[in-house]
């Protein structure tokens, strides 16, 4: 009689803990786009002249954003608050890959994405590649960039995208975060993304 008991106790815990609920998906600050079919990959020249695929960067969790050097205001905004929020990581700061693509590569010259990028931290990596190539990169991540305010044939601004995104350690696209989000919102998502198994 003991044993009967005993062993319905033990089917009856087994088909509760099958009812269990399963953990809920982790809630981000930013957009979650997990499973988007689009941002897939990217081929591009980073500023030491190594070319660069997202798979070069497995194991970390990987921030794409297009902007230009001579931004004035969107661009040096976004990587600062990027470099405020890896401060925030602390060591986990070094599983962050920070990537700046540029939408002006007859401006933004390698040796001028290398002055500017790292100067907001020294492991971001500025990326270029030749118009045609940008051309077709901005549709698979649906970036939109255009000359505007034209001066002159190197004076000018280029109005673009402005979002960033952000690719977990598998290398699976999941957030687009907004423009001005804050380094404390940037911090808590990419530490979301860091304690994925």
């Amino acid at each position: 009689m003991k044993r009967g008991i005993a062993a319905l106790c033990s089917a009856a815990a087994f088909v509760l803990a099958g009812c269990q609920p399963s953990p809920p998906p982790p809630a981000f600050r930013a957009t979650d786009i997990t499973g988007a079919a689009f941002a897939r990959d990217f081929r591009l020249t980073d500023h030491h002249g190594q070319v660069r695929t997202l798979a070069d960067f497995r194991g970390k969790v990987v921030a794409v954003f297009f902007g230009y050097t001579h931004c004035p205001d969107v661009c040096p905004t976004t990587l600062s608050d990027f470099a405020a929020a890896l401060q925030q990581l602390g060591p986990q700061a070094e599983r962050v890959q920070v990537i700046f693509v540029t939408v002006d590569p007859e401006r933004d010259t390698p040796d001028l994405l290398k002055a500017f990028v790292p100067a907001f931290n020294p492991s971001f990596l500025g990326m270029y590649s030749d118009p045609a190539t940008l051309r077709l990169l901005a549709k698979e991540y649906k970036v939109v960039y255009q000359k505007t305010s034209v001066k002159a044939a190197d004076d000018y601004l280029i109005d673009h995208s402005a979002g960033t995104y952000v690719y977990d350690q598998k290398g699976n696209l999941r957030l687009l975060m907004p423009y001005g989000s804050s380094p404390e919102a940037i911090a808590q998502d990419l530490k979301t993304l860091l304690s994925a198994p």
